[in-house]
């Protein structure tokens, strides 16, 4: 494991039992929580995206604003839903966050996942051919990389407002070397086959649309080796990432024992997604030095190079911040962090 870092899905609710009551508390949390995260001495700050939610939506303004925050730790997104995205416009605000953060910017895209409301992407203007609402996703990521690669395609006005360069124009702001920081949040051993066949890095969460029998961890680290062998097939030149999230919460307080105290209990869980089978991994809450033993036997975790902390953000920034901190002292050093 050589990276950590935390995955907010940014919930708020108008209720006295929430710390982030409003979208504007969900917004400027995040970013003190990636600020604090960073002076703890973790390696990412990552945020969910849904749609139609209180949950955070317009992920760019929130990445460019952390980049300003903050100077070292990794900034990103898990994930994008690409239904709902115009792949220029979305190169534009990528290339412009990755800029302000000084090249530290890891996208997490995908397909998405189940919606508020039906066919959600109709209403942001897109209607997928056929009614392939997966295959929309995927030419629109399609198109992205495309763009964000910087060569040029738009014929330029022979009458421009502006002096251009010669030859044909791409979007701008391009960040050179972003292309290679795209991540497809995987659901299946087969799309992470075909992540791998586009050359972008492999997200994984605690969600597998598909189930074998065999526990979650040990099909999530199947789908991280056929990724890795497909990486190979496809013959890339650079060395992929892989990340896969836990939600791990250290006891170590009698708050802690009161939140999450039921959780050292959790068990993997299988059920219906889409009205296929998916199973669903398991919590983790227990006494340090217990978790280091059950993560240390979580064999996906010790596949993946990065590990990203499920947080519940609707119990404040200083919570949460205290959660991460709890990891990194006293789980992620016995597992071979840093």
């Amino acid at each position: 494991m050589k990276n950590i870092g935390f995955l907010s899905f940014g919930h708020w609710t108008p209720s006295p039992h929430s710390a982030t009551q409003s979208a504007s508390d969900a917004l400027l949390q995040s970013i003190d929580l990636a600020v604090a995260a960073e002076e703890l001495g973790a390696d990412g700050a990552y945020f969910r995206i849904h749609h139609f939610a209180r949950q955070l939506a317009s992920p760019f303004p929130l990445l460019a604003a952390v980049g300003a925050r903050t100077s070292r730790i990794e900034i990103g997104t898990g994930v994008i839903d690409m239904r709902y995205e115009n792949p220029l416009y979305m190169a534009e605000d990528a290339g412009a966050a990755d800029l302000i953060s000084g090249g530290r910017l890891q996208l997490g895209i995908s397909r998405g996942s189940p919606e508020q409301v039906i066919d959600g992407f109709r209403h942001f203007g897109y209607e997928p051919e056929g009614g392939d609402h997966a295959g929309m996703a995927r030419e629109h990521t399609r198109r992205f990389l495309e763009v964000i690669g910087g060569e040029g395609f738009a014929e330029p006005n022979p009458r421009p407002m502006f002096p251009n360069p010669p030859g044909l124009l791409r979007v701008e702001p391009y960040s050179e070397g972003l292309r290679e920081r795209i991540w497809w949040g995987a659901g299946s051993r087969a799309t992470a086959e075909w992540t791998a066949e586009q050359g972008m890095n492999l997200m994984s969460s605690t969600l597998l649309t598909e189930d074998t029998g065999v526990p979650f961890h040990q099909l999530q680290a199947e789908q991280i080796q056929r990724f890795r062998d497909a990486w190979t097939a496809a013959g890339h030149t650079r060395t992929p990432r892989v990340s896969v999230s836990r939600s791990v919460f250290p006891l170590v307080s009698d708050i802690d024992r009161a939140y999450f105290g039921r959780e050292s209990m959790s068990r993997d869980q299988v059920g219906q997604i889409d009205g296929g089978l998916a199973r669903f991994g398991k919590s983790y809450a227990d006494e340090p030095d217990r978790l280091v033993k059950a993560l240390a036997e979580d064999e996906a975790v010790a596949a993946a190079d990065t590990l990203l902390l499920t947080v519940p953000n609707q119990l404040g920034v200083d919570y949460n911040a205290h959660v991460i901190e709890s990891v990194l002292k006293d789980v992620a050093p016995a597992l071979g962090w840093r």
